[in-house]
């Protein structure tokens, strides 16, 4: 995946907002919380989402992927994916979605509405 594709893909989920910040990455979010990152690594491009618990503990040590640089050293469940082989572009939009998912969760209710997310 390219940082084109990245971005055009998190632009086509619901109630995103973008933003360059960080020495550059591509930061994508929903209701002011960060829920892709595309960047922070060197050489081929990085990409850096949130994951469930269990999610992290399967992903973590697999194959061009990490714990992902700031975030997972604070305790937060977030993966780098980083180098090959990775994940295919389809596994990766996945994540991507469910990463959209559980920040958007994280919202109050009301917060939620405004942005026309449905409230559970």
């Amino acid at each position: 995946m390219t940082y084109d594709q990245f971005n055009a893909f998190c632009a086509a989920l619901p109630a995103t907002t973008y933003v360059v910040q960080w020495g550059g990455a591509h930061v994508w979010k929903v209701g002011g919380k960060v829920f892709a990152i595309g960047g922070w690594a060197d050489g081929s491009p990085a990409f850096t989402f949130k994951t469930s618990k269990l999610s992290y503990e399967v992903l973590k040590d697999q194959p061009g992927l990490r714990p992902a640089p700031y975030l997972a050293s604070r305790g937060m469940s977030w993966i780098q994916n980083y180098a090959k082989p990775g994940l295919k572009d389809k596994e990766l939009k996945a994540y991507l979605t469910e990463s959209h998912r559980l920040v958007a969760l994280g919202l109050t209710k009301k917060k939620r509405k405004e942005l026309g997310l449905e409230v559970a």
